[in-house]
């Protein structure tokens, strides 16, 4: 059914002369009431915000005073009534809301001051069901809506970052507020319930387990505005979903200018890698550009490990970014500066460390406090036109599949664990992925290419160059292993691998073909094993 348009022009000023005050967030709270208060404003509130303005000294009235009637069921139901919602709602200058008011006592709230149940921060904390349901407000996302869009008349404020700016506006006008900064605070206060909606029905979504609900929904905070975004003309901004995974949204950043569009991206991307090794297993170290592994490698210790990283491709990793999946200690931090390098990310680092790397003012140091887990559940999601892409995390790990040796000759055990660590890395090369590794280390990676013949030959002239910068007289792909992150279609990707020095190769299989790639790997002595899970990354 349709409703009619209001007519009545919305008045250019309004005078904040009562205001409705529940929160659960106390931040600031009394000084905000206290300035509202000197400036003549009545305050009327509810429950634990009201006995905190009292304990301050406030004037207050409770909102049962409007509204003529107790909270009742502990709490669940207070401001859900005519009294708080007609108070709200109403048109101040339509002839009829005027008398309704009148007839029904309704006192007009002109200032209206909520944020919601701390649903997301329950959900983060990782509270039982009964728990959850009882964080989801009612009473809050409805006065928001209805002061919000009654914003002709009324202020709306749904975070306490926004107290000042409310103060200011009222000093700046005598009391008043304009319409635009009541519209402007009204867009804000629509952006809060959506955001809160979308987590309440995420979490619903996850309860129940439905994959692909009818309808989907993402959200948001601001972190900061970015510069510009992959290009110096694209706006950006960076938002955080809440999401408590151990990264870049979630990390300190000890030093360094602001981070781009582009380091956030590629940190993001470096740190999901190294958290693919467990450190109480091997020190690991990813050095990533444009979102693409250039060098990663084991070690007993972050320098070793960072110095067999970098051997792979040292021209590439100028002006990338280094992950470490343990402590930055003193010595890596000395060796990772002598390279131009954007992001440092760690799950710690030593004092000594980030003096250090201090010296290097514009090298942004992020420590995350852990490391991200790959086998953890989580929803991705990507625009396309006209819509959303919505899938699951690839949370499939090498060490939890079944492996079968193909080939007639089975790799030996130090081919088997770089074959398994190669597979880890191809998980996060973009397709088509192949990595060449030798001694807990890449030696080649071939990215992004249309043919994965084409990426199998990119990687072995990438060790080819490394090896000439190294002075080594031949490339580290001799006696190599190789891995694919999909099935090879035809053999010729594989015999480029086995002319780079393959010895032995791990690839997902399921190709029609992938007995003549198996006869192809006989033939040359080669020993292959097959994963059965994919890892396009695209």
């Amino acid at each position: 059914m349709s409703v009619k348009a209001n007519q009545t022009p919305l008045p250019e000023r309004v005078r904040i002369e009562r205001a409705l005050l529940s929160v659960s967030d106390k931040t600031g709270l009394v000084d905000f009431a206290k300035a509202l208060s000197e400036r003549g404003v009545e305050l009327v509130s509810t429950g634990g915000t009201r006995k905190t303005l009292s304990e301050a000294g406030l004037a207050v009235r409770d909102v049962s005073e409007l509204t003529g009637f107790p909270e009742v069921m502990d709490g669940r139901v207070k401001t859900l009534h005519p009294g708080v919602h007609g108070g709200l709602l109403a048109i101040r200058d339509d002839a009829a809301h005027a008398s309704a008011m009148r007839e029904h006592s309704i006192q007009p709230i002109d200032l209206l001051v909520v944020n919601l149940y701390p649903f997301e921060e329950t959900l983060a904390s990782g509270a039982d069901s009964a728990t959850q349901v009882e964080n989801i407000d009612i009473g809050g996302p409805a006065m928001i809506r209805a002061g919000a869009k009654n914003h002709g008349y009324v202020t709306t404020v749904v975070d306490p970052a926004d107290y000042e700016a409310v103060l200011a506006e009222l000093a700046a006008h005598d009391g008043e507020t304009r319409l635009a900064f009541r519209r402007k605070m009204a867009g804000i206060a629509y952006a809060r319930t959506a955001a809160y909606d979308a987590a309440v029905a995420g979490w619903f979504a996850k309860e129940i387990g439905d994959t692909a609900p009818r309808r989907f929904s993402a959200a948001g905070t601001l972190s900061e505005t970015l510069r510009y975004g992959e290009n110096p003309h694209q706006a950006a901004g960076f938002y955080k979903s809440g999401e408590t995974r151990f990264g870049v949204a979630t990390a300190r950043q000890l030093q360094g200018k602001a981070l781009s569009y582009n380091n956030i991206n590629d940190t993001d991307a470096a740190f999901e890698l190294v958290g693919e090794f467990d450190p109480a297993r091997i020190k690991a170290v990813a050095i990533i550009k444009h979102a693409n592994p250039c060098g990663v490698a084991e070690g007993a210790s972050i320098v070793e490990a960072y110095r067999k990283a970098l051997a792979c491709d040292p021209v590439s990793a100028f002006g990338g970014i280094v992950a470490l999946n343990a402590r930055l200690d003193a010595e890596s931090a000395e060796e990772i500066v002598k390279v131009f390098t954007e992001v440092i990310i760690a799950p710690e680092a030593d004092e000594e460390a980030v003096r250090i790397v201090a010296a290097k003012k514009n090298l942004r140091l992020l420590v995350t406090g852990g490391l991200p887990d790959p086998r953890s559940v989580g929803m991705l999601v990507k625009s396309v036109a006209g819509g959303l892409l919505v899938q699951s995390r690839d949370n499939g790990v090498v060490d939890d599949l079944d492996l079968k040796v193909v080939t007639k000759r089975a790799p030996s055990a130090q081919e088997l664990a770089d074959l398994t660590f190669a597979f880890r890395i191809a998980k996060h090369v973009k397709s088509n992925a192949i990595v060449y590794a030798k001694d807990g280390a890449t030696v080649g990676i071939g990215a992004g290419q249309m043919s994965r013949v084409d990426s199998a030959r990119i990687a072995a002239r990438k060790a080819q160059d490394a090896a000439e910068a190294a002075g080594l007289s031949k490339p580290l792909t001799k006696g190599c292993v190789v891995a694919s992150d999909a099935f090879f279609p035809f053999a010729d990707g594989l015999l480029s691998a086995v002319e780079a020095g393959a010895t032995a190769v791990i690839q997902p299989g399921g190709s029609m073909r992938d007995e003549d790639v198996i006869k192809a790997a006989d033939d040359n002595g080669i020993a292959m094993v097959m994963t059965g899970m994919r890892h396009f990354r695209h």
